[in-house]
Formats: C-alpha cells, structure tokens, sequence
C-alpha cells in the first residue's frame, strides 16, 4: 500500500487519528516539515486554484445567447430569464455571435471584472472519455492525467518537485522561508503529491488556528512505534508534527504581517432566498485570510481553496423563480468573493501578481431533470481572474444541437490551461513540463496572457481623424490606447451636452476602431471627445 492510501486508511485499520488539540494534522509530508516546505522561485507570479467541488452547472453560470432557445427549452424549469429585473447579464454585446454569453444575474462581481478585463471564461473544457464520477474526475484534475491514468503524484507536486531539486534537504533557509503551496481546509487533495518523498505543499484550516493549536499541544509524541508498515507511517507523521511548531511560527509571522485594505468587505451571507446551509459564504474567508498572507510578503507560489456545494441533483433553483435558490447563492458566494479579493489586492498594489483560475470535477447535464436540478455531466467553462490576463471567451459556445448523450462535448483539453498557466505565468521550461507530464501540450497552449497583455512602448494614447468629416450618417472613429483600462468615446453638443454614447467599456492596449450612426442627430457642429484612464482627447466633427 502506498503512502496515500495508508493516510486514506488509518482509521480503517484501527490507527488513532493524528489531532492537535481536535485540530486534524493534515501536512502530508514527510520526515522534516521544516525542511524543504520552502519555495524558490523564477519569478513572485502567484496561482490561486478555486475548487467548486460537486460539478458546477457551466450553463446556468454562462448562458449561450446565440442558442437561448435552445437552452430553455432543454431546461425550462432552471433555465435563467432572458428579461425581467434578475436577467442574465450580459457579458459584452461586440463579441461574435457564437461566444455571445450571459452570466447568472448573481454573478456582477465577475461582469466587473470582465468589464475590467480582468476575466476570462474558457469554454467546453474537459478530457477524452469523461468520468462523472466526483472522486475519480477530481482525481484526474488533481493528477494532471487520462482517463485511464492512475498516477500516485498531482501536477502541482510534480512541478514543484522538479524545481525544488534536493527536496526536502535545504529548506527552510533565509531566502526561502515560505511554503511551497498551500491548501486551505481540513483535507489534502492529490494535487502536491509527488512520486515519493513527502508532499510539496501542506493544508491547513488558517495559520492563526494552525499555530495557536500546535504551540498549545502541551504533550510528548509517541518515541516507539509498532514494527510494522503501520508503525513506520505513524513514525512518519510523529516526525511532521515535532517540527510544526517551528513552521506554525512562520506562517503566523507572515499572517500577522500581511493586512487587508481598508473598505473591502468580504460578504458573509446571501442576501436573498436560498436553502439556509447554503446561505453562508464559506469561500469569503478563504480568500481574506490569502489576500493577508500575500500582503505580509509570502513567496508560497500556489494556493487551493474551494467550496462544496455544488451538486444540485435538486433544488437547484426556487420553484417560483429560476434565478433565485441554491446555485444563485453559490454564485453569489463565489462571484462577490472573487471580486472582494481582487478589490483588496488592487488597493494594496498586488493584483497584478495573483491570477486565479476555478474549476469543477464536471459540469452538468444539459437536460434538467424533474426535481428543478441538474444530474452528472461532462464538459463545463473554466474561470480565470487577475489584471495581468488578457480577458475575453476562448473557445466558442457549446452546441446545444450537437451533444455526447445529453452531455455537452469538450472542446479543450484541461491540461491545455495548466501548461499555459506554468509556462506563461509560473515560468516554467521544457524539462519542467515534461517532468509535469504537459510536454504534449506546449504547443497546444490557451493564449492567455496574449501580447495585448504588455505595455507597448509604440503606441500612446491618441485619437484620429474620424471619417468621414463631414458626415451624413456613418461616422468611423479610431484610436490607440497604451495600456489597459477604461475608455470612454462620446459625441456632445458645443456647449457640453451628451448627446451620444459611442463606448464605455475596459480594453486592453492596442489599435480600436468603431463604426457610430449619427444620423440622428441635427446638422451642425458637435464635439467628440475620447477618455482614457481620466485623460481626455476632443475634435471637432461636421454633421450634414
């Protein structure tokens, strides 16, 4: 039996659980917590991964507009409201027809931040042959494999353990005094599993509890264990937690350090109608306690957290409105959580070094079902959030006219995102890949952090000529932007009265034009003015 499975299994055969003071030990990793927990880094770029474990319903969290008939009509008794105060919100109308999305009403912390271009949504993801069983698909997302693969160690274990070479001998020292990953809560997924040798990463419930529990343990461990294979595993674990206290100073070091910015509130509870376990917000705090460990200066590289929840056999929405219940209030959870976390990194100048992608085991089946839920299903969109995105829909809308026995068919492959994510965000090079096992996928990578990303030395911010000037009807206006954020382009009167709005909205760096009717408007002079991150540009226009 291999390591894991004995962790899995030591109640089974009769073990005493490892408890501090109740408090689960469950830092899987090896004879010397303290010594090699620690990072070394190629850069100080941070990855968040956000779990919505039980399988997200994808459609009811970005509804296809091209096929909104469709949609409701496969799923009428969950599907979202097209019109009325709580429709679908509409991510951005100059998208192509078949990327058109809307989002569930509860998620407008997310429309902000694809607004912002702060966002992406990743369409139709998933693998060859799916599995909807949850602990097995989990596993195949934590391992970074097949369908038939069946490996004992997780990417993110693989990847740290190929550039953390020695490991454990070494750490901590003076230049690497922080985790190598972190997991938040009271398990430990696959994912910081490497081949052998102990974990690359630890969880733990917060670093407060973790060191208040361990320094007041108050007893001596175990010094002789049972000669067996049992006993040497005990062994194993005893030898963790006689060093825990040293690395539960560290993190509460780090904790109490860090700070979260003042004025953003971390929402606790969902305002509205929902099922009562399912009105707190278990993410919200998740995010907070991360948003202080980066701010107190952490060098750890990768974080999970996650929330449950999201299995919505039934019940999924209120009988009397679709837009209300169980899943509005996990969105909401996720979507004002996201946003607050992003809110608090951006007023203390961190958002550009923490990108944050969530995902699920599976997503849902087209079809509801007779209970106002949604069963197993197969491929479902992946979000990704942090200023240093390119933002935007990759991949197009599912068909709902074309489905794998009422599943939505995967488009792209998962691991496709996390070699673009260690490659483009992490840094990582060929040999890191192929010792992560995405040697394959370097060439198949999502675009991500596209060019339009970087600050472009050749362009300022500047507005053309239009064309035509004079003009009768159809007017082009044109205009280079330097760096990503807000831009405003409006006609008004001469004396400064509003009279059309041509663009409000977040873009990346680059090269815009836009096509306007003005044929509304009387003839005489007008002024039409461009503002772009609060700088303002004007010219004159003639109108026939």
């Amino acid at each position: 039996m291999d390591r894991r499975k004995f962790l899995k299994n030591l109640s089974i055969v009769g073990a005493v659980p490892i408890l501090i003071n109740s408090f689960p030990l469950n830092v899987l990793g090896g004879q010397s917590l303290l010594n090699k927990l620690f990072t070394d880094s190629e850069n100080d770029n941070i990855l968040v991964l956000v779990q919505l474990h039980g399988g997200n319903d994808g459609l009811n969290t970005f509804v296809p507009l091209n096929q909104y008939s469709e949609y409701y009509n496969l799923r009428a008794n969950v599907a979202l409201p097209y019109s009325g105060k709580r429709k679908i919100l509409e991510i951005d109308k100059n998208l192509p027809e078949n990327q058109q999305l809307g989002l569930h009403p509860e998620m407008f912390g997310i429309k902000t931040l694809f607004d912002e271009g702060s966002a992406t949504v990743v369409q139709n993801v998933g693998y060859e042959n799916y599995n909807m069983s949850h602990f097995r698909s989990r596993d195949i997302m934590f391992m970074g494999g097949g369908v038939n693969d069946d490996f004992e160690s997780g990417w993110i274990g693989r990847y740290l353990n190929h550039q953390n070479s020695g490991y454990p001998t070494g750490y901590p020292s003076t230049d690497k005094p922080d985790p190598l990953a972190l997991e938040l809560g009271n398990s430990a997924s696959l994912a910081f599993h490497r081949a052998t040798g102990i974990n690359m990463g630890l969880s733990l419930a917060s670093p407060k509890s973790f060191y208040d529990l361990i320094s007041g343990v108050g007893i001596n461990p175990p010094t002789s264990f049972p000669d067996s294979y049992y006993g040497s595993e005990l062994e194993y674990i005893m030898q963790m937690e006689l060093q825990a206290n040293s690395y539960a100073e560290q993190l509460k070091y780090i904790y109490d350090k860090g700070s979260n910015a003042s004025g953003v509130e971390y929402p606790e509870y969902y305002p509205l109608n929902a099922p009562s376990q399912f009105k707190k917000n278990h993410l919200s705090e998740q995010f907070k306690i991360l948003a202080k460990l980066i701010s107190g200066g952490s060098k750890t590289k990768i974080y999970i957290i996650r929330m449950g929840g999201f299995d919505t056999h039934a019940d999924q929405v209120e009988s009397y409105d679709n837009s209300l219940g169980r899943h509005a209030a996990l969105l909401y959870h996720f979507s004002s959580s996201v946003k607050a976390f992003y809110d608090d990194l951006k007023q203390q100048g961190l958002d550009e070094k923490v990108v944050t992608m969530s995902f699920s085991e599976f997503g849902r089946r087209v079809y509801s079902n007779g209970s106002y839920g949604t069963d197993h299903g197969k491929a479902a969109p992946v979000m990704l959030f942090g200023s240093a995105l390119k933002g935007g829909i990759e991949g197009n809308n599912p068909d709902l006219n074309n489905l794998d026995n009422g599943n939505l068919k995967y488009q792209i492959d998962y691991r496709r995102i996390y070699t673009s994510l260690l490659v483009d965000w992490l840094g990582a090079d060929s040999d890191a890949l192929e010792a992560t096992n995405f040697g394959e996928f370097v060439n198949q990578k999502i675009d991500l952090f596209g060019e339009s990303d970087t600050k472009n030395t050749n362009l300022k911010n500047s507005l053309n000529d239009c064309f035509p000037n004079p003009v009768s009807d159809k007017v082009t206006f044109s205009f280079d932007i330097k760096d990503k954020g807000r831009v405003q382009l409006y006609i008004s009167s001469q004396s400064g009265k509003k009279e059309t709005v041509c663009i409000d909205e977040y873009k990346n760096p680059g090269s815009y034009s836009k096509e306007i009717d003005i044929s509304h408007l009387k003839t005489g002079i007008y002024i039409y003015s461009l503002i772009i991150n609060n700088e303002k540009i004007t010219k004159k226009l003639s109108k026939l």
